[in-house]
C-alpha cells in the first residue's frame, strides 16, 4: 500500500512539474541617479538558441550618473516554430492577433566619466555602453556601442515583432501578413568611440551560397571624436502598407516574406 502511494505522489509531482512554464512575459523599469561606479547587464530572450528576438545591453563607468531611465517589456507568446503558445486554448494575448513574440526596449541616460575612490578600491574607467538587439526570424541584427567615453547622452528606442505563422490551409480564417520586424531610434551626444550598425541577412541558408546566408543589406558607421548622432532604421520582413501599429501588424496578402529596406 505504502509503495502504491508512493508510485500515486511521484507521478502528481511529474504532471504538476509538467505543467510548470518559464516566465513568458518581462518587464522592468528604472531610474538612477548618483557618483560612483556603475556596471550593468541585461539579457532577454524570447526562444532558445538561434531562434525568436534576443537583446543584451552592457552599461559600465565610473563617474557621474546625471540621469538614467530604462524600461523594458518582453513577451513570448510562441514557440520554436513560431506558432501559438495557446493554439489549444480560448485565451487572448492583451496584444491581440496576431500572437507574436515582442522586445520594447527605451533608455534615457547621460554620464559623466571621473574616477572616484572609496575605501572599497579606486575605479577609473571611461563609460561603455553596449546594445544588441536581434530577430531570427527575419535575419536582422541591430548594434548600438559607444566606449572611451568621457561624456555620453543618449535616447535609444527599439522595437522587434515576430508574428506567428500559420498554414492558411487549416486556417481558413487567418492569413499570416507578415514575419517580423525591427524598428529603432537613434539620438546621442558623445565624446568618444561610437559604432552603429545593421544587417539584414537571409534565415535559410543557401546551397547555392555554400551553406551560407544571403545579405540583403548592411550598414556600419565609426566615429571617433565629438559627435551628435541621430538615426532611424527600419528593416521589415514584408512592404510595410501603414505606419506599424505595435499591437498587431499592417494587412498585406504576401505569404511569401519579401525583405524590403
Amino acid at each position: 500500500m505504502t509503495a502504491k502511494k508512493l508510485i500515486a505522489l511521484t507521478m502528481l509531482v511529474v504532471a504538476l512539474v509538467g505543467m510548470a512554464g518559464a516566465a513568458n512575459y518581462m518587464y522592468e523599469k528604472a531610474s538612477v541617479k548618483g557618483v560612483g561606479y556603475k556596471n550593468v547587464e541585461m539579457i532577454v530572450s524570447t526562444q532558445t538558441g538561434f531562434s525568436g528576438a534576443k537583446l543584451v545591453e552592457k552599461e559600465s563607468g565610473s563617474g557621474n550618473v546625471i540621469t538614467e531611465k530604462t524600461e523594458l517589456e518582453a513577451e513570448r507568446q510562441l514557440n520554436r516554430t513560431y506558432w501559438p503558445l495557446n493554439l489549444q486554448c480560448d485565451y487572448l494575448w492583451p496584444t491581440g492577433l496576431p500572437e507574436t513574440d515582442y522586445i520594447n526596449f527605451t533608455k534615457e541616460a547621460e554620464f559623466e566619466y571621473m574616477p572616484v575612490s572609496y575605501q572599497t578600491g579606486t575605479y577609473d574607467q571611461k563609460w561603455v555602453e553596449k546594445l544588441c538587439v536581434q530577430n531570427y526570424a527575419i535575419g536582422a541584427v541591430l548594434t548600438e556601442m559607444y566606449s572611451h567615453a568621457e561624456h555620453l547622452q543618449k535616447t535609444t528606442e527599439v522595437k522587434t515583432r515576430i508574428y506567428e505563422t500559420m498554414d492558411p490551409e487549416i486556417f481558413s480564417n487567418w492569413q499570416p501578413c507578415c514575419t517580423g520586424v525591427l524598428e529603432a531610434n537613434l539620438n546621442s551626444n558623445v565624446i568618444g568611440v561610437a559604432h552603429i550598425g545593421w544587417i539584414s541577412r537571409d534565415p535559410q541558408a543557401d546551397s547555392r551560397l555554400k551553406g551560407r546566408h544571403a545579405e540583403y543589406g548592411r550598414s556600419v558607421e565609426d566615429l571617433t571624436g565629438v559627435f551628435s548622432i541621430e538615426k532611424f532604421i527600419q528593416l521589415w520582413a514584408t512592404p510595410p502598407a501603414v505606419p506599424l501599429a505595435w499591437t498587431g501588424c499592417p494587412a498585406c496578402k504576401r505569404k511569401i516574406p519579401v525583405f524590403f529596406f
